[in-house]
């Protein structure tokens, strides 16, 4: 039986043989595509050929390429674990044919492959062709047809519908028709007993999809049009995973060689068995590790960390939704995924050698994420059973728990505030007979994401082509200003505001990318000038942004970068360099980028460290980069092939995708050699000054330093001096101003200990006081007062006092400061048990639109601050007639 190593090998030999280039997979997390959190093809990277805004180096290429699908249009993060066959990190095998081969080879050598080398018996194979469809007028895919019946019988040939055989990039873009080639391998009496042409495309554990060859031969245009390409492509997709799990003959993807580590792993650690069952919640626990585990390691390496917003989120969901299983079904409490790191980076040292290399690192960021959810849980877990055994004073979430219904509202709150997953609610509520309004919950999720969409929307329009001169070219590196001509422009809105998106021939601009904030400056157009704001990539296209359209869009660009900006953010691109260079030097080579910023104020670098660093080596830092710089090395830019320029030791960032030919800048060869596209000096004494403004955390195993240099240097610099200067003036100019201040430090804490101490004695005397003016109100105590002499803070805790004190007691608590109250709201345990009281609400509700401010709090105990205490009794009387009604 072959291995999955071997039969990754063998798909790619076989290519090789058929004229094709074996090339890299590219990072797993996307880089300059707005339409891509994460690589979820293996198309994604060819992107840029099959739109025409890049020359494929090689006609025909293969390779293995990680993709994740948990997000948009391919989500499967729900079917993993549950199913045998769905995974969100997988790798697809493809072949690729740019304007070369098309129907006839591709189907061919398909057949050679799948038949010939990997032995898959023909009566168990299904292929399916586009079918046509009327309301687009797509015709039947006839040709596929064709190519199929000289290797196939026509019987096993089925017409697909649209949404199966017709592939599209996205609503705009490169499509075509494509062909599915289908594995049947049931048993021999289930064969006979339903023909497999039924099951095709219909989520059949046994009758599988593994291949899927598309033919890219129109472009969609905003308008839904179909348009033909000028050159015809084949991009094919091929999940390793369910051609292992075919070739090894098991009925599950975890029973191959791919996963079965892992789960044995997972075993020993929990002193669980894994049994196979598709239905058993502990056996689904084991292919959820297996498979998220994956996802969170490659993941990490290709530079994503987990986080609260954007493609980070995802990361954390996968990685909370795996603890989330082994807690709860496995009974382990503690962190596990960490324990996994290690089989998993020798797994695939081979093929995808970065795990290995990051192995320590990956281990500490995904300990630290487990440790912090687990925490988590726990609160969640007791936040829920508070809902159960107190219901909500509030009518709405009280008509829930009538009915043993945890309200959506509920369950987001749950989600979004703790990261407490909301299918973890659902099993939970499941377990003493109540539900969760699930599509209550989807309502909530999509107003946060139609918040989201509206805060940060890019919508774009068609381009409009003006000249059409093939290759896009960049020349910035040698030039701030070149005549040039619009290439095409498009409309975009983002955050509701129009404008346009211009492409140049030819541009000197510089687009954001690897940390380094894009070029602004000024393009030149028959007498008028159209200010450039922008500059970014989308794929390999550099877009200007600006806000008009010159008037003739054919006519001749003068096209200038503001020379003053790019000096700024060039310096600071260098300094990074060093600063890099002299981390790994002074705190060791395990230092790697994790993230960058390079703009014309400062720099800020993300690197991998495990501890917060000493003063001593800040200034260690500091002292060996401005000793390069007052050097004044030159800095050399030289252009290489990649494997030539990893052999001179140049550092490759992971998660970076390099072309086969490379920029390596030089700083002095024994210090600082990179792999970079930015822009840089052209030695070191142009950034005059390196300053350190700060060192901070940024993740699990991340630090973050800040800094400046050059002139931005000069001003951090003086401004510090000055603001140190105040401060000497503000003292009278001590001869020893940190003994000055270390004293007033003393003697403010002093103060403020006499200072609590006299509150004490206030409070105490004030609640004897209180507590002999309590108003009866039926079975119910109320009190209302302006207190004099106390803190807010003091303030609060004797209304936590009092609340405990007197469970059946509602308090209204306030204190004015120059003419600006302060209220706290208490309740005690009586009074929310009995009744559906909220101090909260009533704070918002009551309080706030009498006294002009804003407030908040937890149901026994809230507060807010305003503005007005002309309206406090009113106030008083209006709280106080939430018990007479």
């Amino acid at each position: 039986m072959m291995g999955s190593a071997e039969i990754r090998d063998k798909f790619l030999d076989f290519f090789k043989s058929k004229a094709h280039v074996i090339v890299p997979s590219a990072p797993i997390v996307t880089k300059n595509d707005p339409t891509l959190l994460f690589t979820n093809a293996g198309m994604n990277q060819f992107k840029d050929y099959f739109l025409g805004n890049k020359t494929a180096p090689h006609p025909r290429v293969t390779d293995t390429q990680k993709c994740l699908r948990v997000s948009g249009k391919h989500n499967d993060l729900e079917e993993v674990g549950v199913d045998t066959y769905h995974h969100t990190m997988f790798e697809m095998l493809g072949n690729w044919s740019f304007g070369d081969y098309f129907k006839k080879e591709a189907i061919g050598w398909s057949w050679e492959l799948l038949t010939g080398i990997f032995k898959i018996p023909a009566d168990r194979i299904y292929v399916s062709v586009f079918g046509g469809d009327a309301t687009e007028q797509l015709v039947p895919d006839d040709e596929s047809r064709a190519e199929w019946t000289n290797w196939i019988n026509p019987d096993r040939i089925l017409n697909g519908i649209k949404k199966d055989n017709f592939w599209e990039m996205g609503e705009t873009g490169p499509c075509g028709p494509c062909t599915e080639i289908h594995v049947d391998f049931r048993t021999d009496e289930e064969i006979k007993n339903l023909d497999g042409r039924k099951l095709v495309n219909k989520d059949h554990p046994q009758v599988i999809e593994i291949w899927n060859i598309v033919f890219i031969q129109f472009n969609r245009t905003k308008s839904g049009l179909l348009e033909s390409l000028p050159s015809r492509h084949v991009d094919t997709g091929m999940g390793l995973e369910r051609l292992v799990r075919v070739l090894q003959k098991k009925q599950s993807n975890y029973d191959t060689d791919i996963f079965s580590g892992t789960i044995d792993a997972v075993s020993k650690i929990t002193g669980k068995k894994y049994t196979g069952t598709e239905t058993d919640k502990k056996d689904i626990a084991f292919r959820v590790i297996a498979d998220h585990i994956r996802a969170i390691c490659f993941t990490i390496a290709d530079g994503q960390l987990p986080a609260s917003t954007g493609a980070g989120y995802v990361i954390r969901r996968i990685l909370r939704r795996a603890v989330r299983y082994y807690y709860s079904y496995l009974d382990h409490k503690e962190p596990l995924l960490f324990h996994l790191v290690a089989a998993l980076a020798n797994q695939f040292q081979k093929v995808f050698p970065e795990l290995i290399a990051q192995q320590a690192f990956i281990e500490r960021v995904i300990m630290e994420e487990e440790e912090a959810f687990l925490r988590t849980l726990d609160k969640g877990i007791r936040m829920f059973q508070e809902y159960i055994e107190n219901g909500s004073t509030q009518k709405s979430e009280s008509d829930w728990h009538a009915q043993k219904r945890i309200s959506g509202a509920f369950a987001f709150k749950l989600n979004d505030t703790y990261g407490f997953p909301v299918d973890l609610t659902s099993l939970m509520a499941k377990e003493i007979g109540w539900t969760v309004d699930e599509k209550d919950f989807e309502t909530e999720l999509k107003k946060q994401k139609e918040r989201s969409r509206a805060a940060g929307q890019l919508d774009t329009g068609d381009w409009v082509p003006v000249h059409e001169n093939g290759k896009i070219i960049f020349s910035g590196y040698t030039t701030l200003n070149t005549d040039t001509e619009i290439s095409r422009w498009r409309k975009a809105k983002i955050k509701g505001k129009e404008i346009y998106q211009v492409v140049l021939a030819d541009t000197p601009f510089y687009a954001e990318s690897g940390g380094q904030m894009g070029d602004t400056g000024m393009l030149k157009i028959s007498g008028e000038n159209i200010e450039v704001l922008d500059t970014k990539k989308e794929n390999d296209l550099i877009l200007h942004f600006t806000e008009k359209l010159p008037t003739d869009h054919q006519a001749l660009v003068f096209a200038s970068v503001d020379a003053e900006k790019r000096k700024s953010i060039a310096i600071h691109h260098t300094a990074t360099h060093l600063l890099h260079a002299a981390l790994r030097k002074i705190l060791g080579t395990h230092v790697t980028q994790k993230g960058s910023l390079v703009s014309t104020t400062h720099l800020r670098f993300d690197f991998s460290h495990f501890a917060k660093l000493s003063e001593n080596e800040l200034d260690k830092i500091e002292r060996m980069v401005n000793e390069k710089i007052r050097e004044n090395i030159p800095v050399m830019v030289q252009e290489m092939p990649k494997e030539q320029a990893l052999k001179t030791g140049a550092m490759a960032i992971f998660g970076e995708k390099y072309g086969e030919i490379v920029r390596v800048v030089t700083i002095d060869p024994s210090f600082s050699i990179e792999l970079c596209g930015g822009t840089h000096v052209s030695a070191t004494g142009e950034l005059g000054f390196f300053k350190i403004r700060s060192e901070s955390a940024v993740a699990a195993g991340v630090r973050r330093i800040e800094a400046v240099a050059g002139l931005a240097a000069e001003v951090f610099i003086n401004n510090e001096l000055s603001v140190l200067s105040s401060v000497r003036e503000d003292l009278k100019n001590p001869k020893d101003l940190l003994k000055t201040l270390r004293d007033l430090h003393s003697e403010s804490n002093m103060m403020r200990k006499r200072i609590e101490s006299t509150e004490t004695k206030q409070a105490t005397l004030l609640k004897k006081e209180l507590l002999g003016e309590l108003m009866p109100v039926g079975k119910y105590l109320f009190i209302g007062k302006v207190c004099e002499g106390l803190l807010p803070e003091a303030l609060r805790k004797l209304a936590g006092e009092l609340r405990q004190e007197r469970p059946n007691l509602l308090l209204v608590l306030a204190v004015v400061s120059d003419s600006a109250p302060f209220v706290v709201i208490g309740l005690g345990d009586q009074v929310i048990s009995e009744t559906n009281l909220d101090a909260s609400k009533i704070i918002k509700e009551m309080v706030v639109p009498q006294i002009g401010g804003r407030g908040g709090g937890q149901k026994m105990l809230a507060s807010a601050g305003g503005q007005d205490a002309t309206h406090l009794d009113e106030m008083f009387d209006s709280v106080r007639s939430l018990f007479t009604v």
